[in-house]
């Protein structure tokens, strides 16, 4: 059984003239570039730490698999904003409840703006399971970033990432 102890929250930027080089760029400005990241839907594990990012990556050694829930939105259309946003909402019994991490993307909103619809997110999604089970929602929190894309038709991607440290 595979139940992460941490998880860090990070968030990064790419421009380039290929799309897939751009999402890499974004990953390497995000600090997780090296790793083998497979995508894993929206469950914060009970008992999970919220570590630096600093702290999780120094867990981590380059070629690892490594599970995260992310956020990322790409565009080479001029002048448009794009943004990527990860919201957590935590329980206040979180030694046996799960919480919720969402994702969402967006365009022409702020990056605050998308930042707090994910978060609305991940509180409702837990809202909804507390009604039944009974209990609080004790933190919820985002990470988002947004980005003006280039003039030049050059691709653009942002990603922002929650990282599950096993």
């Amino acid at each position: 059984m595979v139940v992460p102890a941490k998880v860090f929250f990070t968030k990064g930027r790419g421009v380039h003239k290929d799309q897939l080089v751009s999402f890499e760029m974004a990953l390497r400005n995000a600090g997780i570039a090296p790793f083998n990241l497979v995508y894993v839907s929206s469950i914060m594990p009970p008992d999970a730490d919220i570590v630096s990012r600093e702290e999780g990556l120094a867990c981590l050694r380059p070629g690892e698999i490594v599970y995260c829930v992310m956020a990322k939105n790409a565009s080479n259309e001029p002048d448009q904003t794009i943004a990527a946003a990860i919201g957590l909402a935590v329980p206040k019994i979180h030694d046996r409840q799960h919480g919720y991490l969402s994702e969402h993307h967006c365009f022409g909103v702020s990056e605050e703006a998308c930042g707090e619809y994910a978060e609305e997110l991940a509180r409702t999604m837990l809202a909804t399971i507390l009604e039944k089970e009974g209990g609080d929602i004790v933190k919820t929190s985002n990470i988002s970033i947004a980005a003006e894309t280039d003039t030049n038709g050059s691709w653009t991607t942002v990603v922002a990432t929650a990282v599950f440290v096993c």
